[in-house]
């Protein structure tokens, strides 16, 4: 359980209890802002309260200085084009903390590393990312629209949206297939359809509607494919 308490007392810290205009104090004026202290005293109370037990009073102790150290240097080392990547570096650091707490008493193990039923999972999931996403790339690659149909339909699209679209999709195709919720599969199919293909069936362009369900149907048969040999 005490993993389960630090990571609380980390959301309740760092996401409800930081209001706005906190962070943006301790942006501009960085170790000099007295709201960085007080965050940081936050979360080590609040460690201290969800562990409820003095004899872990360290645990609380190292949370607080490993987070004003982790804090500080994300606050001295981020630029406004690094502030996404400082974001997740920030939570995976903190996170990291608590995960090496939770080993130190063996309160967890990597024991699971072990388990074939894991491994398998974790393979096919990895897999639904980038390699299924060269794959039906490839698959799709005599059948590219002309380069004026697909500029039409992109003119205003996101970089990389539709490949990162299509891993959401078969990660979130093979959750329901493994937790035996196949109507999640229809809602998605249904979800993309109502939003995707009433914009190509407006731009009137035939081969590239085709073009994008073949790539959709290719993308949920992989999931689908997927989530059934896991489930085997």
């Amino acid at each position: 359980m005490i993993l389960t308490q630090l990571i609380l007392a980390h959301i309740i810290g760092d996401f409800i209890l930081q209001p706005g205009k906190w962070v943006v104090r301790k942006e501009e004026k960085k170790t000099a802002s007295k709201e960085l202290y007080w965050h940081v005293f936050i979360h080590t109370a609040l460690s201290f309260i969800l562990l409820w037990n003095l004899e872990l009073w360290w645990m609380a102790v190292i949370i607080g200085i490993s987070h004003f150290i982790i804090d500080a240097l994300k606050l001295h080392l981020q630029t406004n084009k690094t502030r996404k990547a400082a974001f997740f570096l920030d939570q995976g650091a903190h996170l990291l903390v608590i995960l090496m707490i939770s080993f130190s008493i063996g309160e967890m193990d990597f024991n699971f590393l072990h388990d074939p039923e894991f491994l398998k999972t974790l393979t096919v999931m990895v897999f639904l990312t980038f390699p299924a996403s060269v794959i039906i790339k490839i698959l799709l690659s005599s059948w590219i629209p002309e380069t004026q149909e697909i500029n039409k339909v992109q003119t205003e699209s996101l970089v990389n949206a539709g490949k990162y679209i299509g891993i959401l999709e078969r990660l979130l195709v093979f959750t329901f297939i493994v937790t035996e919720h196949w109507e999640g599969v229809g809602f998605m199919i249904a979800a993309k359809s109502v939003f995707r293909f009433s914009d190509l069936a407006e731009a009137r362009q035939r081969k590239l509607t085709e073009y994008v369900l073949v790539g959709t149907l290719l993308s949920f048969g992989i999931a689908v494919i997927a989530g059934i040999i896991v489930k085997l």
